[in-house]
Formats: C-alpha cells, structure tokens, sequence
C-alpha cells in the first residue's frame, strides 16, 4: 500500500490512529495522535486512510509493497450518479491507480481531429483521482477520452513502460450487465483498463540494437533556429484556450462564502484569465459560466463591452448550450 507523510492512519492491531509526520527509520514511521503525542509504530502496521486528492504531492513518501495477491491495475472510471440507467444524469470521471506505483498522467478529450489536454498532474499508490464531471446528455461531445501515465517509485522498482489508452464511451455501454460495484464508490461504476501488465525491469529493451542504429543515423541535426511550419489549424488551436468559471473549479470549498463573494472571485479570475489571452495573442477565448440566474454572464459581458476591440458573442450551443460566451481576440492574426 502507499503511504505519504500527512496521511491519515490507523492501527491495524488495536484501535487509534492519527497523522504520519516523519519517518524514524525504514521501519518505522513516527505517528501524531490527535492528543498531540507522537508515536513511533511500524509501518506494517499502519494501514492508510486515503483521500481521493493527493494533498502534498511534494511530501516524503515511504513506499510499502503490496500484497502479493493484490493485482496491480490502473483504471479509468465513470461512476454515474444513479444506479438506473434511466435516471442517470451527471457522470464523474476517475483515475484510478490500483498500483504500487506513482504515476504522471495527462488527461485529454477529442476535440475535432485534436486532442485537447484538460488536465494533467500526479497519483500516488492505491489512490484515485476525479479528474472531469459531465452530463450524460452531452456524452457525444465528451466520447473520447484519452490517458497518457508514466510510472515510477521513490525507492528502487522494476522499470515500466509508460502507456497511452483512448477510451470510447457511449450512451449503450451504461446498463446493467455492464456497470460493477466497487466499495471505493457509492454507485455501480463503468471500469476501463489503462495498464494492467506491469512488468519487470528485463523484459524492457535497454539496448539498442543494430536496425536501431541504422534508424538514428537517418535523423537529422535538429536546427532550433529553422523555423517549423505549421497549418492554420494547427497554429490557431495552439492559440485557443477555454476557461471554467464554476466556482467548483477554481476553490477546494466555498462553504460559508455568499453569492456576492462567490461572483467577486469568479470575475477576478475572468479578469486575470482575459488579460493573459490578451497580452499572450490569443486568437479566441472561451468562457464557461453556466446558465442560472444568469448574473455571472451580464457581469462578463458588462467587463467585456470595455473592450470594443474583441468580438464577443455565444458560445457554439451544441458543445456549452447557453452557459459559455466565445471571445475572439482581434490583432491575433490567422497565420
């Protein structure tokens, strides 16, 4: 199992727990009750309460093997809001890392004939990470999906090939005989593999071979200073970008903030987010608000006629409906 200094613990043997805050020696991990006191305890016998977050990705870890009847395994997982089909409504995505590796990963959607990264970060052992949550009605905007991870350990491991995975989802993969029960989730969930053999360190090429060597003598001296073409395409996809205002995304909690506070710190961010496309040369900008009452999108568009520069009107209404507004930043030329 994974353990990270700041994890919550508990004692396998008899009851208590608290807080690791150092490691003593390889053995042992030094434990802060909630009386204050500190405990020393082996680590075998400290069994992880993991939350969906990593909290300190740059914390000490202490590596513990796992069980060896335990199968290694990373997922990528829908967990619907409903058990019935029928009822279902909003879909939350998931990577889940049933490993004893850490993991890099990127997340990206299709996006045209592109892939568009929405989000990327770390996991740590045995945790898992909720990474997107759409409505099931714009499955079709949102069908592929794909998983860029590579692994490793802060201890000596067997090497692993990173892996790349595009999951497919669709509306008929979401019945009965497909979805299962895991007690890491509250309703039956949708599990695709993302890796599943993970190996050892010799059954990984380290050595180039003779048809590699002929392949390298055909690259050509990269000249940074040549100037790489691109499409127009390519070239105005790089200088997009889309921004979700729901105050979800942008603060871990706001309990006890009002409506007042909570507009306020979404239009700080609007702001902040418009002035770096702008002073970046970006060609277009979206703006996710959602629908509402509708105070978030006058406030923006009262912001944005300041700016009789840029062109502003909705967004497409087959991908945000009526909850985005489209920005097209003037003076960023289509080259």
């Amino acid at each position: 199992m994974k353990l990270r200094i700041g994890d919550k613990v508990t004692f396998l043997n008899e009851k208590g727990g608290g807080v690791v805050v150092r490691l003593k020696d390889k053995d042992t991990a030094i434990v802060e009750g909630t009386d204050g006191f500190e405990i020393p305890y082996p680590i075998r016998l400290l069994v992880p309460v993991h939350n969906e977050l990593v909290i300190n990705k740059d914390a000490e870890n202490l590596d513990i093997e796992p069980d060896k009847s335990v199968e290694e395994r990373v997922y990528f997982v829908v967990e619907p809001d409903h058990e019935m089909p029928l009822l279902m409504n909003e879909l939350q995505l998931y990577i889940y890392n049933s490993s004893s590796y850490n993991m890099h990963f990127t997340y990206s959607i299709k996006d045209g004939h592109l892939f568009q990264t929405l989000k990327h970060g770390e996991i740590g052992q045995f945790q898992k990470l909720a990474i997107k949550k759409i409505n099931k009605r714009n499955l079709k905007e949102y069908a592929l999906h794909k998983i860029d991870a590579l692994f490793y350990k802060n201890t000596h491991y067997p090497a692993q090939l990173p892996t790349a995975e595009i999951i497919h989802i669709t509306d008929q993969l979401f019945n009965k005989a497909n979805l299962i029960k895991h007690y890491e989730f509250k309703f039956p969930i949708l599990a695709f593999p993302i890796k599943e053999n993970f190996m050892s360190a010799n059954q990984i090429k380290y050595h180039l071979t003779e048809y590699d060597m002929e392949r390298l003598k055909q690259i050509k001296e990269f000249n940074p200073d040549k100037k790489q073409s691109k499409s127009a395409a390519d070239y105005i996809a790089t200088r997009e970008k889309e921004v979700d205002l729901h105050i979800e995304n942008l603060l871990d909690s706001h309990k006890g903030m009002t409506n007042a506070q909570i507009i306020q710190h979404q239009l700080r961010y609007f702001q902040r987010e418009l002035d770096d496309a702008i002073s970046n040369n970006f060609y277009k900008i979206i703006f996710i608000h959602g629908v509402g009452n509708g105070r978030l999108k006058q406030e923006i568009l009262g912001i944005l006629r300041n700016y009789p520069e840029l062109d502003v009107h909705d967004a497409s209404f087959k991908k945000y409906g009526f909850g985005a507004t489209e920005v097209i930043i003037q003076g960023t030329t289509k080259k």
